[in-house]
């Protein structure tokens, strides 16, 4: 028996438990917020069209009562505020790395041998903050930016080639952020054949500085941040996990050694299977990729250390 918690049943909580059910990707999936009646309403709204979608994940709904979700396998921790028009990741730390230790405590304590997916922003630093401040090995503690920023990378070569975006390939390394980001065109694929060799080195240039804007974009459009995606993201992460799918996700990741460096938590290709982080997938980077690298990780630094001045750590 499979059990999943989502934290927070705001538009990214409950589009992540949807997806979840309709994937039945677990047996049980509970969904917890603090606002009284939001998660049971997200929950009865879901399970209202399990007959539509025939799916058999019982979702329920509670408010602020963690012992209902002991037992978990997974938790997704997306609580804190989201991001409004205008306002950087980086602005976010103060207000949710307080809610964001105290969520994981929570779950925790009811579901000692969970792994945590971070959603929270900023990401990078929230994941840093979740596995130093409670003292878990590194594998239990995933950041999923990746995932959603490769998703995106992966739109924007479909539309730039006008092809189906189930048939591209591409990843984005580095930090969850729209200036720290890395979207590795070198890598990206279209059935095998290299994207470079299918766009102008100026149409390329272009699906990177979207893909790079990807989420500014979507919250400059809609008032606050994109919820679909991200949602749909958080979920294809804790399908490998409870599938042990081992698929290859870029994730945020503690690295330890890897990449040259250390005491860090950073988006990277990763295997993600039954416990969680599987194996860190450390390619060559060339020269310009390994600034680009270099340049992502000192911004990510620079927010972990704001983290570590607030004393929450």
């Amino acid at each position: 028996m499979s059990k999943v918690t989502v934290v927070g049943a705001g538009n990214v909580g409950a589009t992540c438990a949807n997806v979840l059910a309709v994937n039945e990707v677990a047996d049980q999936v509970c969904l917890i917020d603090i606002k009284e009646g939001l998660a049971e309403g997200k929950a009865m709204d879901i399970m209202q069209t399990a007959q539509l979608m025939g799916f058999d994940t019982i979702v329920e709904g509670v408010t602020n009562d963690y012992s209902r979700t002991a037992g978990s396998d997974v938790v997704v921790i997306t609580s804190g505020i989201p991001r409004k028009p205008g306002m950087t990741r980086e602005e976010l730390i103060g207000v949710n790395a307080g809610i964001v230790k105290s969520v994981a405590k929570s779950v925790l304590t009811y579901s000692p041998d969970a792994i945590l997916i971070i959603v929270s922003n900023p990401m990078d630093t929230m994941a840093y903050l979740a596995l130093h401040s409670l003292g878990l090995p590194r594998n239990r503690v995933i950041g999923m930016g990746g995932a959603l920023d490769s998703s995106r990378f992966k739109y924007f070569l479909s539309k730039a080639l006008k092809c189906n975006a189930n048939e591209v390939e591409g990843f984005v390394i580095g930090g969850h952020g729209d200036t720290t980001m890395i979207p590795m065109k070198r890598f990206a694929t279209y059935k095998g054949m290299p994207v470079s060799q299918l766009l102008e080195p100026e149409e390329m240039d272009e699906v990177v500085k979207q893909t790079m804007v990807g989420g500014a974009t979507l919250t400059g459009l809609l008032g606050t941040s994109a919820w679909m995606a991200p949602g749909a993201a958080a979920a294809s992460v804790v399908e490998s996990i409870v599938k042990n799918q081992m698929k290859m996700i870029p994730c945020s990741i503690a690295l330890e050694g890897e990449y040259g460096y250390n005491d860090i938590t950073i988006g990277v290709p990763a295997l993600i299977g039954r416990n969680g982080m599987e194996g860190v997938i450390e390619i060559e980077l060339n020269e310009e990729e390994k600034a680009l690298f270099d340049a992502s990780a000192a911004a990510v630094k620079k927010t972990i250390e704001a983290l570590k001045g607030l004393n929450v750590l």
